[in-house]
């Protein structure tokens, strides 16, 4: 038996640190340790300069745009348009191109682009009050029509070496590319954001409740569309590096990256429910998801079926961060049905109360 008699400081710090030791970060840290000793068994290339190199251009872009999805979700909504903002950039980056205008104002352009594009996800589901999953589901198919209309079957890709080399060279001395290393740097001011601002203490806030966040003095409306608009940019700027990397600007770019982007958040630990995850959690669903992804690759999987691994990956980072309370419903029905039991096997007509 514990000792309970001691001070209270000592009481509690046995269950503080065991619940530390169990947080959902610590078990996806073990995953991807697991990840690189399996992938290193399954292919010597695992762990190699080159397949590092890949890894990270292949997935730089998804890494992105999963920082702002992360405090979307966390705040209790969803932004499904990530991709086709993403692809939507990237054909107006190639239609000015072709127009002759210069880069730096192209990007210009496109910064503005990711702002309006935000604005309208914010403004449809703050002011009008529309779920964001039915107004994100919209404007993914709007703003990649918009792509469409664009660009149409064109394709650009006389980009300059210049900037197409940004998309195929690594940093200087490391095997990271450019995209990775955008991240990093995004991750550490989101990061703080979260976890050290009163702005990330409201975005929990109101994932766990938004009408109690919006009694205790929190603009939920504002913040929220500010989520959403520096959703649109961040896209933007993405895709701006997808167009790098693949020296081409099409239509198709990007498309259905929405899917890989969701499940790397919820890998990483975020609730779908809102109110809880970390960022650092979501650093780590990047590397648990690419290094599945990748170590299936380098054992000739099937590529057309890693649909399913993914659709695993979301079901079980749904599934498990949630046990409590889909636990918790469960016995609440199951009380309620017990409760109402007795009382439909009544007769119809009451207790007999004599002959």
């Amino acid at each position: 038996m514990p000792d309970l008699t001691g001070p209270p400081g000592q009481a509690a710090a046995g269950p503080s640190l065991l619940r530390r030791a169990v947080r959902w970060e610590t078990g996806l840290a073990l995953v991807v340790v697991l990840i690189g000793v399996i992938g290193a068994g399954v292919s010597s290339q695992f762990f190699s300069s080159g397949n590092i190199f890949y890894l990270c251009l292949s997935s730089g872009e998804i890494a992105i745009m999963a920082l702002p999805m992360t405090l979307i979700i966390i705040s209790g909504e969803i932004d499904l348009s990530v991709a086709s903002t993403l692809g939507m950039s990237s054909a107006v980056l190639g239609l000015l191109w072709s127009k002759g205008w210069p880069m730096p104002a192209i990007v210009a352009v496109l910064l503005v682009l990711g702002v309006v594009a935000g604005a309208i996800n914010g403004l449809l589901v703050t002011r009008l009050g529309l779920p964001s999953l039915a107004v994100t589901i919209g404007t993914l198919a709007l703003y990649r029509g918009v792509a469409s209309i664009v660009l149409g079957a064109n394709t650009v890709s006389n980009f300059p070496a210049g900037y197409t080399s940004i998309g195929i060279n690594p940093i200087p001395h490391t095997d990271l590319s450019w995209s990775v290393g955008i991240f990093i740097v995004l991750a550490v001011i989101f990061g703080v954001v979260l976890h050290y601002t009163s702005a990330g203490r409201s975005i929990y806030a109101m994932g766990a409740s938004a009408e109690a966040a919006l009694f205790a003095g929190i603009r939920v409306r504002r913040i929220k569309t500010m989520l959403f608009i520096v959703s649109g940019v961040v896209c933007s700027l993405a895709g701006v590096l997808y167009t790098f990397r693949l020296s081409t600007a099409v239509q198709t770019n990007g498309l259905g990256l929405e899917l890989d982007v969701v499940a790397i958040v919820l890998v990483g630990g975020v609730s779908i429910f809102g109110g809880t995850g970390s960022m650092i959690g979501v650093v780590l669903g990047v590397l648990a998801f690419d290094g599945i992804q990748n170590a299936l690759f380098l054992t000739n999987f099937n590529q057309e079926a890693t649909g399913v691994v993914i659709g695993l990956l979301l079901l079980v980072s749904v599934f498990v961060p949630n046990m409590a309370a889909f636990s918790s419903r469960g016995r609440q029905l199951l009380a309620r049905r017990r409760r109402t039991w007795p009382m439909s096997q009544a007769p119809a007509g009451g207790t007999d109360a004599g002959p």
